[in-house]
């Protein structure tokens, strides 16, 4: 995943076509050392296809996955009988304060 991630950065800092040093140096960069087999594995399975394509492939793929919830649940029993009991609110979770990790994401 890490490789496939640099190579969509290279394509998205401006190389229509990155390199195989390209996507190392991305790597590279911020510390992570990739197989060459997973590099190589990469760029045979991109050759001679358009990422853009790949991509709407993927997206339309995806979109026939389901993701989310089992739909709309039953109602509930005081609703089923005629709603003659009102349900109580559900109170509202406490945020959690953010925890000083010792760093700053953004330094």
């Amino acid at each position: 995943m890490k490789v496939v991630c640099a190579y969509l950065l290279a394509v998205l800092g401006g190389k229509e076509s990155p390199s195989k040093a390209d996507v190392k140096a991305i790597l590279g960069s911020v510390g992570v050392e990739a197989a060459d087999d997973n590099i190589d594995r990469l760029f045979s399975e991109l050759e001679g296809k358009d990422l853009a394509e790949l991509i709407k492939e993927g997206t339309a793929k995806l979109a026939s996955v389901p993701s989310g919830g089992a739909g709309g649940a039953a109602p509930a029993a005081g609703a089923a009988a005629g709603g003659a009991a009102a349900a109580a609110p559900e109170p509202e979770p406490e945020e959690e304060e953010e925890e000083d990790m010792g760093f700053d994401l953004f330094d």
